[in-house]
């Protein structure tokens, strides 16, 4: 008669393969003098049970359940991505994952403010469900209509040409609540942020570089320069800790300038 093999002596052994080629990973990260670069892109964040943290296949996000909208979103869009050929979604949903209150489309309904992407969904190209879980309404935050098609997507279209310039690129990006001048919208009390806030990482080849960008909530065209920031200034404003996962002597020196020659600026 054949004797089924008790559970522990299948899942030890697989489990301590598992662990072994963990530490063989973080090893080879080490031996190269950094930090693996898995989930570069997460910030730090404060853990409160009005905070979820939402996983979905294209980007991670921080919803916010008291304001409506996500804290931070965040990805890593690679060059072999950017050429993607899923086609733009047409229809803004709620996200299944999300608990508690969220946005629909009833409050936007004429309100003037756009639905903006904080994720873009000219990023979330290379396959249907990524392009999908882009348009749920945990991606999305009040935006000015000018600034929505005008300098926030010229930004967008420029981290693409980034992804393909250096092979990757890091993205974290949201809103700024700041005082909240200008209220909620809709029946869903949707918090409309004051300005919105992106941050970039990439690897040259003569080391890690970052830049940060904060645009107000309102309508302009002007040239990218003017939004530039460190990313230091915009932990500053955020409270938040961008690319915690690199060296700290990297992350000191790459977060507190920025080389304009790097970003084309």
């Amino acid at each position: 008669m054949y004797n089924k093999p008790h559970i522990k002596s299948v899942l030890i052994p697989m489990l301590l393969l598992l662990f072994c080629v963990m530490q063989a990973v973080d090893s080879h990260a080490q031996n190269k003098g950094q930090k693996s670069s898995y989930k570069m892109e997460i910030p730090i964040y404060e853990k409160v049970p009005y905070k979820q943290h939402i996983v979905h296949s294209g980007f991670e996000l921080l919803f916010n359940e008291n304001t409506r909208i996500p804290e931070w979103a965040a990805y890593e869009l690679t060059a072999e991505e950017v050429p993607g050929t899923a086609p733009r979604g047409r229809h803004f949903d709620i996200d299944p994952d999300v608990r508690g209150i969220q946005a629909n489309n009833d409050d936007y309904r004429n309100s003037g403010w756009d639905r903006g992407h904080m994720v873009p969904a000219g990023d979330m190209k290379l396959d249907d469900q990524m392009m999908r879980e882009s348009f749920y309404f945990s991606n999305i935050c009040p935006q000015n209509r000018n600034l929505n098609g005008g300098d926030w997507k010229t930004l967008e279209v420029l981290c693409r040409i980034y992804a393909q310039k250096y092979g990757k690129i890091f993205i974290v990006c949201g809103p700024i609540v700041g005082n909240n001048m200008f209220g909620r919208l809709g029946p869903h009390q949707v918090v409309i942020p004051d300005a919105f806030y992106k941050v970039l990482l990439v690897e040259t080849k003569s080391g890690y570089e970052s830049i940060g960008f904060i645009m107000n909530n309102e309508a302009g065209h002007k040239p990218l320069i003017t939004y530039v920031k460190t990313v230091d200034e915009v932990e500053e404003i955020t409270g938040l800790d961008f690319f915690s996962l690199l060296p700290d002597k990297v992350e000191r020196r790459v977060e507190s300038t920025y080389n304009l020659s790097i970003w084309n600026l």
